[in-house]
């Protein structure tokens, strides 16, 4: 049975019928749904930009359900505190004892609703829980779960009252994938389902299938670690991470996690492509999302109106392929 479980032929359907039971309600945005499944094959962490409205959360929750994992939801404002988001300890009366009141951070996704509209301190609180799936609270460990992984959103116009996240906190964010409007067309289509009914608060009044287990999902995870990647293929990865330190673009490029997490996401792509194998086109199509939020543009960069993707692709067009 598990050889089974670990075959091409079952990550292709499973992931199939996940991103087509999120098609039956998130309309376009084929490119970000696959990058969410992605990051979740590969136990990684996903900051999603875009203005409001553009479905962010629905995706998520959409990809939670489809997978039957826990999901939890956080406003971030202000004056949210870190307790707020991990939980803190409260004293039992009846039992004369300190209990562990839970905080939303104790799910299997988390989203992050406007991540950049708290403060440090409470940003920070993801941290430990990103990188070692646990929180400490007053000198005590809590495991959160080996699914947990975090969706954080923001907003790309909205600046005023927000707290930018720092470098070293956008590097634990395995992508950060950019939503884009609707086309005419996908909006038409938008409002024709509003229209006859449909409503995103309501979930359960869709037929949005569970269409994986929690083992599944393990066992996806297994067979897309075990993706062959040659030798070419990694030193590809390596200098195309490698030229972006060197780009005149740039004050700041991709460091050795960005090679790793290239290296995940381009086994992981290789899988949803139905192959046992990355190739060069698996490495360009993720090296968007994997470094975008990784590199820092130059003043003069900046000045001249170049965007991260646009260096991302200058980098990618001058790093020589392999055959």
């Amino acid at each position: 049975m598990a050889e089974e479980a670990l075959s091409q032929e079952d990550i292709r359907r499973k992931t199939g019928l996940v991103l087509a039971e999120m098609r039956k309600v998130v309309v376009g945005q084929e490119e970000v749904l696959e990058h969410l499944l992605v990051a979740l094959l590969c136990e990684g962490h996903v900051l999603l930009e875009g203005v409001p409205g553009t479905g962010k959360t629905l995706m998520v929750k959409l990809l939670a359900r489809c997978l039957d994992l826990r999901f939890n939801r956080v406003q971030f404002t202000p004056d949210l505190m870190p307790s707020d988001v991990i939980g803190t300890n409260v004293f039992d009366l009846q039992r004369s004892e300190f209990r562990l009141a839970k905080g939303p951070i104790f799910t299997d996704i988390l989203l992050a609703d406007e991540i950049n509209r708290a403060p440090a301190k409470t940003q920070s609180a993801l941290l430990e829980c990103m990188e070692e799936r646990q929180v400490t609270i007053d000198g005590m460990r809590h495991p959160v779960g080996e699914f947990f992984s975090t969706f954080a959103t923001q907003n790309p116009v909205e600046y005023e009252g927000t707290y930018p996240l720092p470098e070293a906190q956008l590097d634990r964010f395995f992508l950060k994938v950019l939503v884009d409007y609707p086309s005419a067309e996908e909006e038409d289509q938008i409002l024709l389902a509003v229209d006859k009914g449909f409503d995103s608060r309501r979930l359960e009044d869709v037929s949005v299938a569970r269409v994986a287990t929690r083992e599944d999902l393990v066992q996806l995870k297994k067979r897309v670690r075990q993706i062959r990647v040659d030798e070419p293929i990694r030193r590809y990865i390596r200098d195309v991470v490698r030229a972006t330190r060197e780009s005149p673009a740039l004050l700041m490029g991709g460091g050795p996690r960005a090679s790793i997490h290239l290296l995940g996401a381009s086994k992981a792509m290789a899988a949803l492509r139905d192959r046992d194998f990355a190739t060069p086109d698996d490495v360009k199509s993720m090296a968007y999302p994997v470094l975008r939020h990784r590199i820092v543009l130059r003043p003069d960069a900046e000045l001249e109106g170049l965007t991260h993707d646009q260096v991302v692709k200058r980098v990618i067009d001058e790093v020589k392929v392999p055959r």
